[in-house]
């Protein structure tokens, strides 16, 4: 009489001890993001940090969430993983830096078909490289293996961010007036948002290839695309003791018309001068081949301004002094006027 074949948790496509395995390879890149408030290990059922009291008299703690969306479908097609997790923390704590909020630590969720544990630590080593660049702690996260559940090869990410704030020293946009100034810092290029158009335009309707070196850019299509989202916690912390902010946007979906009014007060507008900030190359590529109206580009990308401040008028050109001499391209791109709450594109 045959013998059934008994079935398995690994034959069914789950592998305990090669999670495990990569939990053990993670270890180190984790650990070497943790700030002095951390209290327990990686492989605990829970992440501990406990807040500085000494630093924080009366804190508010500031939380986000995000993913890095169908960019990871470039990240597959380029098999380049090491850049994505960057975004992933990037669209997070500059998310929770427009209340003013340190970002404290990182939790992140990693899901795939099948854990090959190679590229999924490429991945943890870019949010691991995130978190350091942002100052926070990666404490832990979750890696969930569901067989049948995604494409071969394919992953998903999700993260979430905490940080904290003195409650008197929030930043909500409430103390905005006109006549105040609206900064803009550079953005590096498409950041984490518009690729599902990205992605229709130049490989379902203009079938080029991740290789294609453009011209306008001097580097390949792929390199343009991965090119990690920007992470703007040190631009803050130069400003933040020197300057009086009265209100930040971080420019994703939406671009500048969608984000920036958020924290406009009611009554009152942004009223921005479309010449007055260098746009990357991608920007002008998209629009010519896609043949896209100068709205569609500006309420789908950030088109070169990646995070966006206002300042009393008379701080103008201190905050950009100090932004420059800190490492981030910033121009001052307009100024805030009374009006319907929103975003007016003036030429000049």
């Amino acid at each position: 009489m045959k013998t059934k074949e008994k079935l398995t948790y690994k034959k069914a496509g789950v592998d305990i001890a090669k999670g495990d395995g990569f939990i053990r390879l993670i270890t180190p890149l984790a650990r070497s993001t943790f700030r002095p408030e951390v209290m327990a290990d990686i492989g605990s059922f829970g992440a501990l940090f406990k807040l500085n009291r000494r630093k924080y008299k009366n804190p508010v703690l500031v939380s986000g969430t995000d993913g890095v969306g169908t960019k990871l479908k470039i990240a597959f097609m380029a098999d380049c993983h090491d850049t994505v997790g960057i975004d992933l923390v990037a669209m997070c704590v500059n998310d929770i830096l427009t209340s003013g909020a340190e970002p404290l630590f990182f939790l992140d969720y990693f899901a795939t078909g099948r854990l090959k544990p190679g590229k999924a630590a490429e991945v943890i080593k870019g949010i691991a490289d995130g978190c350091l660049e942002a100052g926070c702690s990666l404490l832990g996260g979750e890696t969930a293996e569901m067989p049948g559940f995604y494409a071969r090869g394919e992953y998903d990410l999700s993260g979430f961010a905490v940080g904290a704030v003195e409650k008197e020293k929030i930043i909500s946009g409430s103390g905005i007036r006109s006549g105040d100034v609206v900064i803009g810092i550079a953005s590096n290029g498409l950041h984490s948002n518009g690729f599902s158009l990205v992605r229709k335009l130049f490989f379902e309707m203009k079938k080029m290839r991740l290789k294609t070196v453009m011209k306008e850019t001097g580097i390949s299509l792929g390199e343009e695309l991965l090119k990690p989202t920007r992470i703007y916690v040190k631009a803050f912390n130069a400003l933040k003791n020197r300057v009086d902010i009265k209100g930040m946007a971080h420019i994703t979906g939406g671009g500048i018309t969608g984000n920036l009014p958020r924290v406009l007060p009611e009554g009152l507008q942004s009223v921005l001068s479309r010449n007055s900030w260098p746009e990357p190359p991608i920007f002008g590529i998209i629009k010519k081949t896609g043949n896209l109206s100068d709205k569609e580009m500006r309420k789908t990308f950030n088109m070169g301004i990646g995070y966006i401040l206002v300042v009393d008028s008379g701080k103008s050109e201190k905050s950009i002094e100090i932004l420059r001499k800190n490492g981030f391209d910033a121009y001052m791109i307009g100024g805030i006027e009374k009006g319907v709450k929103g975003v007016v594109y003036e030429m000049g």
